[in-house]
């Protein structure tokens, strides 16, 4: 007969899932799009399709997947009452920052530093085609790696999309998954057909190892930052690795309100 002792399972020898926080910042100021996060796209606003893609990470089977947390971070009012309205979370943070990455990271240090989340993961809030497999995904490719912080680029050929200063391009050695650098610019260039057959499209989403956050947030505004725009050279020009997972499914951020009816199409094709 087996002793209650034999069959005991202590909580310590189980092991528990990774944590993840999703935190997307959302702001109503922007130049060329104000009250971007409430455009109505479809039949929801651009907010709400973000937050509801995300959320969905949240029902992943936790035995094989991290166990992931949404928020929306956001300084607006009003953003913050159109997440209360759907059923969403909201996270007002109303300091004045000059990105999105610190304003996670003021919502991470003030509501969830003690709590052992293993990444914290920045979704632009104008990506409404990421979904949970692409959170599960880029979680479990940074979970795996030594990057301090990874991303998403995808492989594109179209020369219209290189030469558009809104779409970032990613200089990412394949062999590694390592990026180099990121530029509005064209590149890299070719010098030898003087055209680039493809190019990669990096996609508005950030996983952070919170050691990572936290000295992004601490070292200063970088000279290439300033230049180019690009919150992420910060990281590059203070020694910080980022890596990539590359994808072939197409994003689609939202620069300028002519975007919204492509993003329609494309929502109504994936959604048909």
């Amino acid at each position: 007969m087996l002793d209650s002792s034999d069959i005991f399972i202590s909580e310590a020898n189980i092991e528990q899932p990774r944590r993840v926080l999703v935190l997307v910042p959302s702001r109503f100021a922007s130049t060329r799009f104000p009250g971007k996060p409430l455009a109505k796209i479809l039949d929801k606003t651009m907010v709400e399709w973000v937050f509801k893609n995300c959320a969905k990470a949240e029902n992943l089977d936790q035995q094989t997947a991290p166990k992931f947390e949404t928020y929306i971070v956001t300084d607006s009012q009003e953003i913050e009452e159109e997440v209360k309205s759907f059923g969403g979370r909201a996270l007002r943070v109303d300091d004045d920052v000059i990105s999105g990455t610190e304003r996670i990271y003021l919502a991470w240090e003030r509501n969830f530093k003690d709590q052992d989340f293993d990444l914290v993961i920045n979704v632009q809030g104008d990506e409404p085609l990421l979904n949970e497999k692409d959170l599960l995904e880029i979680a479990n490719f940074h979970l795996n790696s030594n990057f301090d912080m990874t991303t998403l680029v995808h492989p594109r050929t179209d020369e219209e999309g290189l030469k558009d200063p809104n779409k970032v391009k990613a200089v990412y050695v394949e062999e590694t998954g390592q990026c180099l650098y990121f530029s509005r610019s064209a590149v890299p260039y070719e010098r030898e057909k003087g055209e680039l057959k493809e190019w990669h499209l990096h996609v508005g989403v950030y996983s952070f190892k919170p050691k990572a956050l936290e000295k992004f947030f601490h070292s200063e505004p970088s000279r290439l930052e300033k230049i180019e725009c690009l919150e992420q050279l910060r990281a590059l020009e203070n020694g910080m690795t980022i890596g990539a997972l590359k994808t072939n499914k197409q994003f689609m951020g939202v620069d300028t309100p002519e975007d919204i009816g492509k993003l329609e199409s494309l929502l109504g094709e994936t959604n048909g």
